[in-house]
């Protein structure tokens, strides 16, 4: 089992990368939550990584944490209707800490807004990985990312992204804006520092 991948990154794209080891050019897929932390190509990139074997494939996904990768192969694993194209549809549109969120609470409207995913699926995910997910907030707290930095607590993450839902933000848009806060304001950004960053 491929569990993660080092090694340079040839090619990005929002769904897809390459990377070139020992001569060889693995393409690895992933959710955009990852290709948001990549590094430049041509640098050294790390992914978390598992790999799903079919009759006429074996295709290889790349996460920027174990947590994320671990995440994606519980739904795919205990989730009927959802396989590795459509956790990683889910995965692209919400950052594991919401997703978490969203689950333990029950969430189904936000949920359901994931491209290609209906209110069904969307309470089979709730009913399948509640009891799985409850007490896991801050599952990601003190993971590296593809480029070697640590990403901030979800703690912190979650935190800012209950306080624009607060304020009136629909939960995806306030994920997204967190997140994009944190990426211009580095690992260290404090809660009160990202909802600033996200509210401009």
């Amino acid at each position: 089992m491929i569990t993660s991948i080092q090694g340079t990154l040839t090619s990005a794209t929002p769904l897809r990368v390459i990377i070139e080891l020992n001569g060889f050019g693995y393409e690895v897929n992933i959710p955009v939550t990852t290709a948001e932390k990549l590094p430049p190509t041509g640098t050294t990139a790390k992914l978390h990584t598992l790999v799903i074997y079919r009759e006429d494939a074996q295709t290889l996904y790349g996460f920027a944490t174990p947590a994320e990768r671990d995440f994606f192969r519980l739904m795919i694993e205990h989730v009927s209707g959802v396989g590795p194209k459509v956790a990683l549809t889910i995965m692209s549109k919400l950052s594991l800490p919401a997703l978490e969120s969203a689950i333990s609470a029950g969430d189904i409207a936000t949920l359901a807004k994931c491209p290609g995913i209906g209110k069904k699926t969307a309470e089979r995910l709730v009913v399948e990985l509640k009891s799985k997910v409850s007490g896991n907030a801050g599952s990601t707290a003190g993971v590296i990312l593809a480029d070697g930095m640590p990403v901030a607590g979800s703690s912190r993450h979650g935190d800012a992204v209950l306080a624009l839902t607060a304020l009136g933000y629909k939960p995806a848009d306030a994920d997204k804006a967190v997140r994009n806060a944190a990426l211009i304001l580095g690992s260290e950004a404090t809660t009160e520092k990202l909802i600033k960053k996200a509210l401009n």
